[in-house]
């Protein structure tokens, strides 16, 4: 492999008389059967782990190292201590089973002898026969567990085994056959292990991917580097070459480090480059509109008219937020910006601001909702926010008339639809909210000046680009309209700049004044649940209502509604009997929903039981309590959406978490529900317990799949990978002087989105 497609390597790479460089795209198109042992089984094995090229093989990273240059030997072990060895395999005894079943039967007992040079260990596992076969003669492996003593020898009793060679496995450093019995003469120290992920599908060992690893590095040489020189030395980052040998292969554990930071910033600085030259090639073709932010005459804008309306004063973050958007609104260029807030920070008023500015020019407002129940919710609250505000219309004898506001989803009837998409087309509808309903194709607009999309991480990017296209109609003619998209569901800043880093970044960080912490508790026994149904009872006697979340259920919508209307019989006659007990699920008649919610709303209703369509925009002032039960089962940005739905009207809200779950990741889960009401900080914690995928979401398809870097520890090579990606691209608009990144990027980015990347 040491010489196939070298003489493919753009000249503008490297430069004269530096030998030719391999390129992550030629490894690519390496099928892995290049390599030496790799057949159709293994081929097989490998594709098991989505390892289908050499490129797959060199991106498929270590999960963790043993560093045999600080292993505790066989003869250093203690009785009583818990300790990890590596050792072979020298002796398997397995007893044959007695066969039938019974309480009479022995348990199954498979015994090894091991040995790591230096010292014997017996290691016993109890209804494991399976262990025979997976830890032969001859097999190196790591053994994890308590030692203890037994006749006078000492031994591990159903420890935790990693192999990292099998029995017919050569040695890396000899290329011999592993013994398959005697003491070897040197211990196993002296080198780092690499730990791979692997599959029970695959019958493959850390080791054998190691093997397979090492011959690749070996025959495909040096690596190109896509990373300009300047920018490796003043981020302190190694070259290509040397990070694929630390991170397969190291001499000590002290060179993984430097070798993954490497690699990471590889994988961040593609994100970041694809999401630059997303909006760059948005700003090179954009037709943006000049929107209206000051009259001439001086008399009050409509935005000024609304915010003096307002039967509450604004935050300080909400005033300041508002003044970005106008300094976007005034720019010739479309806006393309992110408003994050907490929950119940006031990001909709924040929202209306920018849409009535685009109506203030004579343009048109949309906002689209991913769920029908937001929708309506928007557009009740939007409805009464505008009421009394007027707006040009020459046709009229005053001259103006009232800001006409309208809803449009799957539910709106046939002749509502007609009257609604005439209003669109001739400019009588300002504003619309909605659902996906919005992107159909019999919906145009006159002049779509300004678009939001609510819960942003509902919708995808072509959702986004859909509504966008609005604007400019089915002739290309119009305009771009200003974007803002908004997200309840806070992100960690770092994240945010890889998922939405096409997009400007606001936060309101401040919530109302007077707005009290739910007071949040995790009800784990019989008794503190009985709290939770105490406290309902109590705020219903006072006035206030109340809510219960039901369980998430694994299945269809179908199963999950059956589960609420169960649960909604069982406490009317059970714990609320004498409460007025509605129910809520998405199986339901839109006008059933309706109606419950209207019931909940007025207070013909004390409690609403519920499935997770409450989980956002659902307002009702004087709902104080929050129930979740088997709340173990739901996320932490879930759980604080729904908790979000109590305590919005200044008085104290409780939010009970029902769940008796032991396991490590409920307990940090719902412990930091208790400790923070704080959106932002949960979703710091939310990203460390459950990694980037939850975060990332569809952001990320195929190779482009962060495996190195760590969104929360790294934010400095995100922030520095976003600098070099801003500073390529500013000055070279096109990456016409990087084609390594321009291949690189081809290669790690999905089609769709490389075809309007490179479209030029």
């Amino acid at each position: 492999m040491a010489s196939e497609g070298n003489d493919a390597a753009s000249p503008t790479d490297q430069p004269p008389g530096r030998p030719v460089e391999r390129r992550l795209g030629q490894l690519a198109e390496l099928p892995v059967t290049v390599l030496h042992g790799v057949g159709d089984r293994v081929a097989s094995d490998l594709g098991e782990l989505g390892i289908v090229t050499v490129l797959d093989l060199l991106t498929h990273y270590p999960r963790r190292y043993v560093d045999g240059t600080r292993m505790v030997t066989l003869g250093e072990l203690v009785e009583g201590d818990k300790a990890t060895v590596l050792a072979r395999v020298s002796r398997v005894t397995a007893p044959p089973s007695r066969g039938g079943r019974g309480r009479g039967r022995a348990p199954s007992r498979v015994s090894l002898q091991v040995t790591d040079g230096r010292g014997h260990l017996t290691v016993v596992f109890f209804n494991q026969p399976w262990r025979a076969k997976q830890l032969p003669v001859g097999a190196l492996a790591l053994f994890f567990g308590p030692v203890a003593s037994y006749r006078g020898a000492l031994q591990m009793v159903n420890p935790t085994a990693e192999v990292l060679q099998s029995a017919d496995e050569p040695n890396r450093e000899s290329g011999e056959a592993s013994p398959r019995g005697g003491v070897p003469e040197e211990g196993f120290g002296g080198r780092v292990y690499p730990v791979y992920p692997l599959s029970e599908k695959a019958g493959l060992t850390s080791a054998r991917i190691s093997r397979l690893v090492h011959e690749a590095l070996d025959r495909a040489g040096a690596f190109a580097d896509p990373v300009p020189e300047s920018d490796r030395e003043r981020l302190d980052l190694q070259a290509r070459t040397p990070a694929f040998a630390g991170i397969h292969r190291p001499r000590s554990v002290g060179e993984v480090e430097p070798a993954r930071r490497r690699l990471a910033f590889d994988e961040l600085l593609r994100l970041q480059l694809a999401l630059v030259l997303r909006r760059s090639r948005l700003e090179e073709d954009a037709r943006g509109i000049r929107h209206i932010v000051a009259r001439s005459d001086g008399t009050p804008t409509l935005v000024e008219r609304f915010v003096a309306g307002l039967p509450f004063a604004l935050t300080s973050a909400q005033v300041r937020a508002i003044d970005v958007l106008i300094g976007d609104l005034a720019s010739p260029l479309p806006m393309h910006r992110l408003l994050q807030g907490d929950v119940g920070a006031g990001k909709t008023v924040v929202a209306l601001a920018a849409l009535l500015i685009g109506i203030e020019g004579g343009h048109q407002g949309a906002l689209m909702a991913p769920t029908e129940v937001l929708a309506e919710q928007h557009a009740t609250g939007i409805g009464r926010l505008v009421e009394g505000l007027m707006v040009p219309d020459p046709t009229t004898l005053e001259g103006s008339r009232p800001l006409r506001v309208t809803l449009l989803t799957s539910r709106t009837s046939a002749a509502e639809r007609a009257g609604i998409h005439a209003g669109l087309a001739d400019g009588n509808v300002d504003l619309v909210v909605g659902t996906h309903a919005l992107l159909t194709d019999s919906v145009t607009f006159r002049s779509l000046g300004v678009a939001v999309i609510d819960e942003q991480h509902r919708f995808g990017v072509e959702q986004r680009a859909a509504l966008r296209d609005k604007g400019r109609g089915a002739d290309q003619q119009g305009s771009d309209p200003d974007l803002l998209v908004m997200t309840a569901t806070p992100i960690p800043r770092t994240a945010a700049m890889v998922v939405f880093g096409d997009l400007d970044m606001t936060i309101i960080d401040e919530l109302p004044p007077g707005r009290l912490p739910v007071v949040t508790r995790w009800a784990r026994t019989p008794l503190e649940e009985e709290e939770a149904w105490a406290t309902i009872r109590e705020q219903v006697g006072v006035g206030r209502r109340a809510f219960v979340v039901c369980p998430l259920v694994e299945g269809s919508d179908k199963i999950a509604a059956a589960s609420a209307v169960t649960e909604a019989n069982r406490l009317a006659e059970g714990e609320l009997a004498g409460l007025r007990v509605g129910l809520l699920h998405g199986q339901m008649r839109p006008a059933d929903k309706e109606a419950a919610m209207d019931a909940f709303r007025t207070g013909e209703l004390d409690v609403l039981v519920s499935t997770t369509v409450i989980e956002v925009g659902v307002d009702v002032p004087d709902a104080s309590v929050m129930v979740i039960e088997d709340a173990d089962r739901f996320g932490i940005a879930q759980l604080h959406q729904l908790r979000g739905r109590v305590g919005r009207n200044g008085e104290q809200a409780w939010c009970f978490l029902l769940s008796g779950s032991e396991s490590p990741e409920s307990e940090a889960r719902l412990t930091a529900l208790e400790k923070s009401t704080d959106g932002f900080v949960l979703a710091d914690v939310d990203l460390e317990l459950r990694g980037e995928g939850t975060i990332l979401g569809a952001r990320q398809k195929g190779r482009s799949d962060l495996r190195l870097a760590r969104l929360l520890s790294d934010r400095d090579l995100v922030a520095d990978a976003r600098n070099v990606a801003e500073a390529l691209v500013g000055a070279d608009p096109h990456l016409t002087h990087h084609p390594l990144l321009v291949e690189e990027l081809r290669l790690f980015v999905d089609d769709d989105e490389a075809e309007f990347l490179f479209k030029s």
